[in-house]
């Protein structure tokens, strides 16, 4: 596999705190962004960086002070849902991904993101 950089792409996320700190408008924007340029308003975000040395996750969890516990469980549920795909298509283990969907579906139910089954 060939590590030469053929291109670079910037993401800028930009986080407006109120007076205690806590996050009031979060922003993003990226050159190869499908849905257009300029910033995109959103009411959370979660990244996640596996450091190449010490092998442990970082991670940033920040999300604005108006978004409501079931914007919160869907937005978890969604979540969840696309790191079991990305695990899955990551080390083509299907049985340990069907298993982490067993979970989201879990998850979905217990708060009514989706119907019970």
């Amino acid at each position: 596999m060939s590590t030469e950089i053929k291109k670079t792409s910037d993401i800028k996320i930009t986080v407006g705190l109120d007076e205690k700190n806590i996050p009031a408008k979060i922003t993003w924007e990226a050159e190869d962004n499908p849905n257009g340029k300029g910033a995109q308003e959103v009411k959370a975000v979660l990244i996640s960086f596996f450091d190449r040395e010490t092998k442990d996750t970082l991670k940033i969890d920040l999300w604005t002070q108006d978004m409501q516990v079931i914007e919160m469980d869907r937005f978890i549920f969604q979540t969840l849902r696309a790191i079991a795909d990305t695990y899955h298509r990551a080390t083509q283990n299907k049985g340990l991904a069907n298993e982490m969907q067993r979970f989201v579906t879990y998850f979905g139910e217990k708060t009514e993101i989706i119907p019970k089954q």
